[in-house]
């Protein structure tokens, strides 16, 4: 009886708690409110300090990403991630710079077929074309060949022939100019992928062998040496990627580009063998 009674009071006055502590609280809101704004600003920091780092907190790091693979990577790891990031990057530089270069060759051919045959004479012709340009370095070449057919052996070729001769091999010297550095990124699309499968299998190898010493084959010690492993391959196709399709891309502009060139040389061999056949008259 008299234990049910002090369950009774103490429920009683556990109840009352309760009820009292939000007229406390009211009540001391109250007072802090009708007190001075200096007096109840270092009140507010301390009531907020608590809180402060949960609502500061920190996402947590990923274990198994690419910052993981770095940390934890030996050398052979480091080394092939280093050589997939220096073969992304030739790409990219190759890429811009060919792309660069064949639309300012398009821009001058088209600046050459308008002009170019309208000058008076072919020295005005060059003398209008930019220095250092290929279509004046074809000019250059085929009228120094059609003006210097001299010599015991050269003698032995006709004029045509010796003009076109040197036509061709100019046209030859551009296209391989032009052609520079698309068997780099030949090279990266092929192996870059192999690249990445050789880091990921060297990783996977040396996650298996640390699980086989530490003797601890669960889900969480497999997992995460093994997707740092993957990410090599993933990295690998995408250094391939950009190179293929950038070398396709540059093949396919080279080709509009030198066909331009080819018609200017062919123009330019006519211009020359016609300005002949007026001077023998």
């Amino acid at each position: 009886m008299i234990s049910r009674i002090s369950g009774l009071f103490a429920a009683i006055a556990f109840a009352a708690t309760l009820a009292a502590s939000p007229l406390a609280a009211h009540a001391q809101a109250a007072d802090a409110a009708s007190a001075p704004v200096e007096a109840a600003a270092p009140a507010a920091l301390d009531a907020a300090a608590p809180a402060a780092p949960a609502a500061k907190a920190e996402p947590a790091e990923n274990p198994y990403g690419l910052k993981a693979m770095i940390d934890h990577g030996d050398a052979v790891s480091k080394g092939v991630l280093l050589l997939l990031v220096i073969m992304s990057m030739g790409s990219w530089y190759i890429l811009i710079t060919k792309l660069w270069d064949t639309q300012k060759l398009a821009t001058e051919a088209k600046s050459v077929r308008v002009s170019f045959f309208k000058k008076a004479s072919l020295a005005e012709g060059v003398k209008g074309l930019k220095e250092g340009s290929a279509f004046r370095f074809i000019a250059e070449s085929a009228i120094e060949a059609s003006e210097h057919h001299e010599g015991a052996l050269t003698e032995n070729i006709d004029h045509s022939s010796w003009v076109t001769m040197n036509v061709e091999r100019a046209v030859g010297e551009v296209n391989s100019r032009v052609q520079t550095g698309l068997g780099f990124l030949a090279t990266v699309g092929s192996t870059s992928p192999f690249i990445g499968l050789f880091g990921t299998v060297w990783g996977i190898l040396q996650a298996l062998t640390a699980i086989g010493v530490a003797g601890q084959a669960s889900i969480d010690k497999v997992a995460g040496p093994v997707g740092e492993a993957l990410i090599m391959t993933a990295i690998g196709l995408g250094v391939a990627v950009p190179a293929v399709l950038g070398y396709n891309w540059l093949v396919n502009r080279n080709k509009a580009v030198m066909g331009q060139v080819r018609a200017f040389a062919a123009d330019l061999h006519g211009v020359l063998m016609g300005n002949r056949s007026v001077a023998k008259r």
